[in-house]
């Protein structure tokens, strides 16, 4: 039985907390109509969709545009592609971020301290549409980087044009891009670290370097796997905006990911049900890889992503 003080606690609550929930309303519409309504065309991932005949009047064909999907040589080597992309940024911008957060907690001037922390996050909030017109710039044959390679008597690098370079590019300005404001959580761990622990290894005589190898990095361990299981499900996530607004036909082997691939293909080239077809096979994928994620950030941090 409830008592009569946790009755009236709960009546407080509903009473003063209707609004709190109205507040929410303009949100829970926003997300059905822009990503639950939306859903529906997966039914063209199935059909020969016509425009002029709508969902409801093309005809099914079941599973002919995935079993063609399969068929085609290039579709593996897009995957790759998304793959090695996503895995190179994943990886490398969470090494960047941990790196830049042990070195960041160490100035002790607040002012230096918030000048770079400040400069390093910037290019988080900036659009890769913006940012592309920079990295064409600094990387073009004319550009910033090819200019310094001449100084030094180096012959002009076409990193926007070859399959070599091109993939580094990416994800070295993807981390560039994201490492400063992913460091967040990892110096959040960082200085919740207790600072005894610091100084009984200097009393023993640990230097910096095995303070931060068996003292900070041991503590930060459990967000670091956290964030690594979390990443799991990004794994075909390369980046759409970024890779759209860099690539162009000369880098197609190695650039192109399922993203760009179902743009040219679904809207560029107007095969609307073929492209409904990769993105749903992309789509079941981040599931499957975020459910997985969930189970092993359960097991072996006990914490769980939802």
């Amino acid at each position: 039985m409830m008592s009569s003080e946790s009755v009236s606690r709960k009546k407080v609550r509903s009473r003063f907390g209707w609004p709190f929930h109205v507040m929410i309303i303009p949100g829970i519409i926003f997300l059905v109509i822009f990503s639950y309504v939306p859903m529906a065309g997966i039914i063209m991932a199935f059909q020969d969709f016509v425009p002029a005949k709508g969902i409801f009047g093309s005809n099914f064909v079941g599973f002919k545009h995935f079993i063609y999907m399969f068929q085609l040589p290039d579709i593996w080597n897009i995957i790759r592609n998304t793959v090695v992309i996503a895995l190179g940024k994943i990886i490398l911008g969470t090494l960047a971020a941990i790196i830049f957060s042990i070195l960041l907690n160490e100035i002790r001037l607040k002012t230096l301290k918030k000048s770079v922390q400040t400069i390093v996050y910037l290019p988080h909030f900036l659009s890769w549409v913006v940012l592309a017109a920079v990295v064409v710039n600094m990387f073009s044959l004319d550009g910033t980087v090819n200019q310094i390679l001449a100084y030094f008597g180096v012959d002009a690098v076409n990193f926007l044009g070859s399959n070599t370079w091109f993939q580094p590019l990416l994800i070295g300005t993807d981390v560039w891009k994201e490492f400063g404001y992913t460091s967040i959580v990892y110096l959040a761990a960082i200085t919740s670290v207790d600072p005894g622990l610091h100084e009984a290894a200097s009393i023993d005589g640990a230097g910096w370097w095995k303070r931060i190898w068996n003292v900070t990095l041991p503590g930060i361990l459990p967000i670091i796997l956290l964030m690594g299981v979390m990443n799991m499900a990004n794994v075909l996530n390369a980046g759409f905006d970024q890779v759209y607004n860099l690539y162009n036909p000369m880098v197609y082997a190695t650039g192109d990911i399922l993203d760009t691939y179902v743009y040219r293909m679904g809207l560029v080239g107007r095969q609307y049900s073929f492209g409904t077809a990769v993105g749903l096979f992309k789509s079941v994928i981040g599931i499957v890889l975020l459910l997985s994620a969930n189970k092993l950030a359960q097991k072996y941090t006990d914490r769980k992503i939802f």
